[in-house]
C-alpha cells in the first residue's frame, strides 16, 4: 500500500497515535515466551509505564507469570486498529508494546482502581474467570502505511489520546452510509490526477480527515487537514463544514 504524505500537514504524533490505539484497538494479542499468543480484553496504561492486561485465568501466560514472580518474563502486546468499514486492507495501524510481564498481588483492588477510569465490564470477572497481569514497558513501536517508528516511553506517557477516539467508528460509518456526497465534496481537495479510484473515509481525528483511495493500481491514503486542530464536537462540526465549503461554515456567526 502507498500513502500520500506531506511533512507540513498537521497530524497526530506517534505518541498520540499510541495512546489512541490503547483506547480504540479492536484486536489485541499478548505474546509471552513459552506459550502461544492469547487474546486480551482490557489494556490500561498507568502513569508509571505499566500496562494492566486482562487475560483468561486459566491461560498459560498467567501460570508462567506467577512462576517467574518478581523477575518477570519477556512479553509483547500487539494492538491492531482496524477500519470500521469494509476496506480491501482494513488494518490502519499496528502497535507493539514490549517489556517485562509480572503478576499482580492484589488484582481485584487494581481492577477496581482501573474501573474508576475505564469502566470495562471485563474487570468484574477479575479473580473469577480472568486475571490481571502487568507489562512494564521497555519499548513502543507504531506502524501504519507510512512505515514503522519507535517512540520514547516518556513521550507516550505525556501524550493524550484523540478526543474523538470513542466516537470515530460511528461517525465514519455514518459518513460512508449516509453522506457519500460529503465525502465526494471533501475529496475535491485531492488533486484530480490522484482521484482515480473509489474514495472512502478512513479516519478522523482532531487534526483532520483521512481518506482511502482504492484503485486498480493499489490503495493509497490522503490526509485532509482542518484549518486548525479541534477538541470538541462543535468545533469538529464547524471544521467539517469548512472542508465541504458550506455557506454557513462559521456556524456561530450572528445574522443580526
Amino acid at each position: 500500500m502507498q500513502t500520500t504524505t506531506t511533512t507540513d500537514i498537521p497530524a497526530p504524533t506517534t505518541a498520540e497515535r499510541v495512546r489512541t490505539a490503547l483506547i480504540r484497538a479492536d484486536t489485541t494479542m499478548l505474546a509471552v515466551d513459552g506459550c502461544d499468543p492469547i487474546s486480551t480484553t482490557v489494556h490500561h496504561l498507568h502513569d508509571e509505564g505499566h500496562v494492566a492486561i486482562v487475560v483468561p485465568s486459566r491461560s498459560d501466560a498467567v501460570d508462567l507469570a506467577w512462576r517467574a514472580g518478581a523477575a518477570g518474563l519477556s512479553a509483547m502486546l500487539e494492538l491492531t486498529d482496524h477500519s470500521p468499514l469494509r476496506l480491501r486492507n482494513p488494518v490502519r495501524s499496528l502497535i507493539w508494546l514490549s517489556g517485562t510481564l509480572r503478576p499482580v498481588d492484589e488484582p481485584r483492588r487494581l481492577a477496581a482502581e482501573i474501573a474508576e477510569i475505564l469502566p470495562h465490564p471485563e474487570l468484574l470477572d477479575v479473580g473469577h474467570t480472568t486475571e490481571l497481569l502487568q507489562l512494564e514497558l521497555t519499548s513502543v513501536v507504531a506502524a501504519d502505511t507510512t512505515g514503522a517508528e519507535s517512540v520514547e516511553l516518556g513521550a507516550v506517557l505525556d501524550a493524550a489520546p484523540d478526543p474523538f477516539a470513542i466516537y470515530e467508528t460511528a461517525w465514519l460509518q455514518h459518513m460512508e452510509d449516509d453522506h457519500a456526497d460529503i465525502v465526494a465534496r471533501i475529496a475535491r481537495r485531492i488533486p484530480s490526477t490522484s482521484r482515480t479510484g473509489r474514495i472512502r473515509p478512513l479516519g478522523l481525528d482532531r487534526y483532520g480527515l483521512r481518506l482511502r483511495i482504492e484503485s486498480g493500481e493499489g490503495d493509497h491514503d490522503v490526509r485532509i487537514p482542518f484549518h486548525e486542530p479541534v477538541d470538541d464536537p462543535t468545533a469538529l462540526s464547524r471544521a467539517l463544514r469548512m472542508l465541504i465549503g458550506c455557506p454557513f461554515m462559521n456556524g456561530l456567526r450572528s445574522t443580526h
